[in-house]
């Protein structure tokens, strides 16, 4: 009996953290990708405001925008929660896209 419960209380737990695996991979897969549609409308390589885009683009993934700051060399920073939250919490993502650095500037010499 005792040793079924452990079982059973082991299986949940690596459950419970299997879902928030990855919903912390769908969050930062929807950072990305709207981190980059953001970054290509920044640079003017596709159409619309950089933030309206991350926007639309979160969206269609389950995520929500919780904030999108566009830098002034072209570059887009994207927080995303995910709309459907697990029981350990919701999910974030963050992340950061646009050009290059430029050689003579970049951060290696």
């Amino acid at each position: 009996m005792a040793l079924g419960l452990v079982v059973l209380m082991a299986t949940a737990a690596t459950v419970l953290l299997s879902q928030s695996a990855v919903m912390a991979s769908r969050a930062a897969a929807a950072a990305d990708l709207a981190a980059l549609a953001a970054a290509d409308a920044a640079r003017g390589i596709t159409v619309g405001e950089p933030c309206v885009v991350a926007e639309e683009v979160a969206r269609r993934n389950a995520a929500r925008i919780l904030s999108c700051v566009e830098g002034p060399d072209g570059t887009v920073l994207v927080r995303t929660e995910l709309s459907a939250g697990t029981i350990l919490g919701t999910a974030t993502g963050q992340a950061r896209a646009g050009p290059p650095p430029d050689q003579a500037t970049g951060p290696y010499p």
